[in-house]
């Protein structure tokens, strides 16, 4: 089993930048790959970003390419994303989630966290 807690969520004005983090407890952290995904009122869940479990594999959506930079501190158990020059289209939750492979589908992710509202105003 493992415990997720995203954290790093609020308001912020468009342009404007924001950190996420995402504290993982339970089984060894090292062991998985993590992904970050989002979902706005009345849409499916979406891919965000992903990382390997070394970190040296990283994968975006097109949509937060060069905005967004998803990393990891194994030692301190936890994933961060680091979300520039946002958009209003950017507010969601926000969620972390694990998984054995730094895929895009929400599918491949066993573990969620509760999420964290990020709100972007125009």
């Amino acid at each position: 089993q493992v415990q997720l807690v995203e954290s790093g969520g609020g308001l912020v004005q468009a342009g404007g930048s924001l950190r996420l983090s995402c504290a993982a407890s339970g089984r060894t952290f090292v062991n998985y790959a993590m992904g970050w995904f989002r979902q706005a009122p009345e849409k499916e869940r979406e891919f965000v970003a992903a990382i390997s479990w070394s970190g040296g594999y990283t994968n975006y959506a097109d949509s937060v390419k060069g905005r967004f930079t998803i990393s990891r501190d194994n030692a301190k158990n936890t994933v961060y994303l680091q979300m520039n020059s946002l958009k209003p289209e950017d507010t969601a939750i926000y969620y972390c989630a694990t998984s054995i492979r730094p895929g895009s589908s929400p599918r491949g992710y066993n573990y969620w966290g509760q999420g964290t509202q990020v709100t972007v105003s125009s």
